[in-house]
């Protein structure tokens, strides 16, 4: 049986704007316990910003992360896969791009999902150690 993105990924993804600063978008993903969230600007998307991306390429940088905006940490050179692909086709992507989460786009490549490699360990795998951790409830 063939699976589709749309039955996979995760829905209504967390967006900010670029001039959202690090701290503000680690705080967001605190509360909502979230790895990664959108860049957009408008209905554009404009990038995809990881918590490794905020420590790596912000707060490792030395910047302030009150004034450092996530626009200089989010990854731009997006990969994205429409809702109606084939499952198959974005885990080719993530893997030929070395990725892990992958930002599910409308035919008007307004973002409307995320697809994670949590989300295919849990469908694909879930007896797997990842499949096991990513269902798993977060800690509080």
């Amino acid at each position: 049986m063939t699976q589709f993105v749309r039955d996979v990924m995760t829905g209504d993804p967390v967006a900010v704007e670029p001039l959202t600063s690090v701290t503000a978008v680690a705080r967001l993903m605190r509360d909502r316990d979230l790895g990664a969230v959108l860049v957009t600007e408008g209905d554009r998307l404009r990038g995809l910003v990881t918590d490794r991306d905020l420590v790596v390429r912000s707060l490792a940088e030395g910047g302030d992360p009150e004034r450092t905006t996530v626009a200089g940490a989010c990854s731009d050179d997006l990969v994205t896969v429409r809702s109606d692909e084939e499952l198959s086709h974005a885990v080719e992507l993530m893997r030929e791009h070395a990725v892990r989460r992958v930002p599910v786009v409308d035919d008007d490549g307004d973002a409307v999902g995320i697809v994670s490699l949590g989300d295919l360990a849990v469908e694909r795998d879930p007896e797997s150690a990842l499949g096991d951790i990513s269902a798993a409830r977060p800690n509080p």
